[in-house]
C-alpha cells in the first residue's frame, strides 16, 4: 500500500491512529450508521495489518446487524484500538 515509502507509511499509520479513535468515539454513541462505521474501521485496520482491530470491528458490526448488545464488543474494540495505537506510536518513534 505504501510502496516501501517510509514517509508514506508513517503518514498512513498516523492517519489510521487518529481515525480509529474518532470512529470508536462515534461508535460509542451507537448512531444509526454504526454498522457501516464498524465496517469502515474493519477495512482500514486490515489494510494496515491491525488484525486485532479488524476482528473486533467485525464482531461489533455483526452484533449490530444481528440486533445483539454491542456494549462488550465496543469495549473490546476500544481495547484493540488502544493496543494498535501503542504499536503505531512505537513505530513512529523509531522513524
Amino acid at each position: 500500500m505504501t510502496l516501501d515509502d517510509p514517509g508514506l507509511e508513517r503518514e498512513v499509520l498516523a492517519m489510521f491512529s487518529a481515525k480509529a479513535v474518532e470512529l470508536v468515539g462515534a461508535l460509542a454513541t451507537f448512531p444509526s450508521d454504526a454498522a457501516a462505521l464498524a465496517h469502515t474501521l474493519k477495512g482500514s485496520a486490515r489494510a494496515i495489518g491491525a488484525f486485532g482491530v479488524a476482528d473486533a470491528a467485525g464482531d461489533l458490526e455483526a452484533l449490530i446487524e444481528n440486533g445483539g448488545d454491542p456494549a462488550k464488543a465496543l469495549a473490546e474494540l476500544s481495547d484493540a484500538v488502544a493496543e494498535a495505537r501503542a504499536a503505531i506510536d512505537a513505530i513512529l518513534r523509531r522513524s
